[in-house]
C-alpha cells in the first residue's frame, strides 16, 4: 500500500515526505496551547486559558494523520528499520498523546490555576521541542 502511495503521488509530481507538513498542527498547537495557558495568568487575559485548551483538543486531532503519514514516510524512506530516532519519535509522540489526553479530560480552562495541569501544558511544548529535534536529525542528519 505504502508504495503505491507514493508511486500515485510520484505520477502528478509530489515527490516529498508527507508527515514534515503535517507536523505543523500538533507541534503547532501544543505551542500554542503553552503560551496561550501562560498568557492567561496576566490580568484581564484569563479568557486566553480557554483557547489554550482548544488547541490540545485541535492538537490531538492531527495526531492521528500525522502519525499515519509518519508511518508511510518510515515504510518508504526507511524501509521500517528500527532506527534509534524512529524509536524515540514514537516514544515521544506516545507520550505526547497521553499528556494531551489528560489535559484535554482533566483540565478546567474556565478556572485556569498554576498548578500539575499547567505542567503538563509546559511538558507538551518540550515533547514536541524532542520530537521536533529528532525529526530534524533524521531529515538532515
Amino acid at each position: 500500500m505504502t508504495e503505491m502511495i507514493f508511486d500515485f503521488l510520484s505520477k502528478v509530481g509530489f515527490v516529498h515526505p508527507l508527515h514534515p507538513a503535517l507536523t505543523h498542527i500538533p507541534m503547532g498547537m501544543a505551542m500554542g496551547a503553552v503560551v496561550f495557558r501562560l498568557a492567561s495568568f496576566l490580568p484581564r487575559l484569563k479568557f486566553l486559558a480557554k483557547t489554550g485548551y482548544h488547541c490540545v483538543i485541535l492538537g490531538l486531532l492531527g495526531i492521528a494523520p500525522t502519525a499515519f503519514t509518519g508511518y508511510l514516510d518510515w515504510q518508504h524512506r526507511y524501509a521500517g528499520a528500527w532506527e534509534f530516532l524512529i524509536i524515540l519519535k514514537m516514544v515521544l509522540a506516545s507520550v505526547l498523546t497521553i499528556v494531551m489526553v489528560s489535559i484535554a479530560l482533566m483540565d478546567d480552562p474556565e478556572n485556569p490555576k498554576l498548578d500539575k495541569k499547567t505542567g503538563f501544558y509546559i511538558l507538551i511544548v518540550l515533547l514536541a521541542i524532542g520530537l521536533g529535534f529528532s525529526g530534524g536529525e533524521l531529515q538532515y542528519g
